[in-house]
């Protein structure tokens, strides 16, 4: 790259890292599914340009490929392409965090924790005044029962 970088002083050269400027570097379709080192040139503003058929380098002779790309690009036989900006799902998937789980976890047993009482609050408690009216009523009706067997 130095070399090219020499050769052609109206261009910038530059190196990008996937793993280390991850968000950057997907806005150029450059992720871990590409093959890597991929070249384009940038413009700076919305859109890029790829050179058809040199848009990655091999190991062997990466001098020569640059070249290929450079002259490639002077010819014009490029594609342009638009820098990839933000969509709804990558908005979604940025707001979806391990805070968020928690939260979420939180409201749960919150509201788990409200029904538990709230139910508690409804069920009879022992000895109250139900069961004493009940224990009345029935000692009435056996001594009337018991009444109607003296009568017989």
């Amino acid at each position: 790259m130095k070399a090219a970088a020499s050769a052609n002083p109206d261009l910038v050269f530059s190196y990008v890292g996937v793993e280390q400027w991850e968000d950057f570097a997907d806005k150029f379709e450059a992720n871990q599914k590409t093959k890597l080192p991929k070249m384009i040139v940038w413009n700076g503003n919305e859109e890029y340009f790829s050179v058809i058929g040199v848009e990655s380098l091999d190991a062997e002779d990466q001098g020569t490929q640059i070249s290929r790309f450079l002259e490639g690009y002077r010819e014009g036989r490029t594609e342009r392409k638009t820098v990839k900006g933000p969509s709804f799902m990558d908005f979604i998937h940025s707001l979806v965090g391990i805070r968020t789980v928690y939260l979420l976890v939180f409201i749960v047993a919150m509201m788990m924790l409200i029904q538990s009482i709230g139910k508690e609050d409804d069920m009879p408690r022992v000895g109250s005044q139900d069961a004493v009216d009940h224990a009345g009523s029935s000692e009435a009706e056996s001594s009337r029962y018991g009444l109607e067997k003296k009568e017989d």
